[in-house]
């Protein structure tokens, strides 16, 4: 996977088209990502001790990395790689060919 947690991507297919957001979990082995403010879903919660109350809940559900793309100055672009004359290798926008910190 080429996207990490604290990434701002916009998602690119699906009900939440154009909405955009801070990556807050990635599972790579289901090659899903949790996206702050974007998909969320209502969960019933029984009363435990961390919630006494219980009640339903809302909170941010998965979203597959294919419908994401990562945003760059401001505007979408794929990723992609360049190794470096000391030979390491950085991801670089495709858009505009810069290096992505």
């Amino acid at each position: 996977m080429n996207i990490t947690t604290g990434m701002t991507v916009r998602v690119i297919r699906g009900n939440y088209k154009g909405q955009e957001g801070k990556i807050l979990y990635v599972f790579p082995k289901k090659e899903r990502v949790i996206i702050e403010g974007v998909n969320l879903i209502k969960r019933h919660m029984r009363p435990s001790q961390d919630n006494p109350q219980g009640g339903i809940v809302e909170k941010e559900g998965s979203i597959h990395v294919s419908n994401v793309m990562l945003i760059h100055n401001g505007k979408p672009t794929r990723i992609g790689y360049k190794k470096l004359d000391d030979g390491s290798k950085v991801r670089i926008s495709v858009r505009n060919r810069e290096e992505i910190k």
